[in-house]
């Protein structure tokens, strides 16, 4: 089940992308007084662009916290999609799922094979990893609450 308000978030390590460089970091080392993390399946995909572009225009890079991404797409990958889409957020690199399987998001694609990725979902995360606000898709094109996730970030 993946962590519920409240809840204190998994500690996970993964390369972590800028758009030019990539690094092992944990999460903790993101956290600035709490952070966003938003889960998604691929880097290029159509949705992912679509949502990293409207995270950009709500605003999301000025929040207090900083908001970074998780995919399973390999750092390269990761800094070539936040070039092209001239992006202010960070990317991990999940290229073994790990982070996702910790937040028990991991779920087979249809038409893909046997192929697992993060399930679309949004955690809001206090500086001591605590939920404070979460969204979790059904599907993988449902809008993200803005307001909702906007709120839970002005609480913290």
């Amino acid at each position: 089940m993946p962590p519920s308000e409240g809840e204190r978030a998994p500690e996970f390590e993964a390369l972590l992308c800028d758009g030019e460089t990539f690094r092992s970091r944990r999460l903790t080392d993101v956290l600035d007084g709490g952070c966003v993390i938003v889960f998604y399946g691929f880097s290029f995909s159509a949705i992912a662009e679509n949502w990293w572009k409207r995270y950009d225009r709500a605003g999301w890079a000025d929040f207090s916290i900083p908001v970074v991404g998780v995919s399973r797409d390999g750092p390269y990958a990761q800094n070539a999609f936040l070039r092209y889409l001239d992006s202010p957020f960070e990317l991990f690199s999940d290229v073994d799922g790990t982070a996702a399987a910790s937040y028990d998001l991991l779920t087979e694609r249809d038409g893909m094979g046997a192929t697992r990725t993060a399930r679309r979902a949004v955690f809001v995360l206090d500086a001591e990893r605590r939920v404070a606000g979460r969204w979790l898709a059904d599907d993988w094109i449902s809008p993200v609450p803005h307001e909702e996730i906007e709120a839970a970030v002005t609480e913290l």
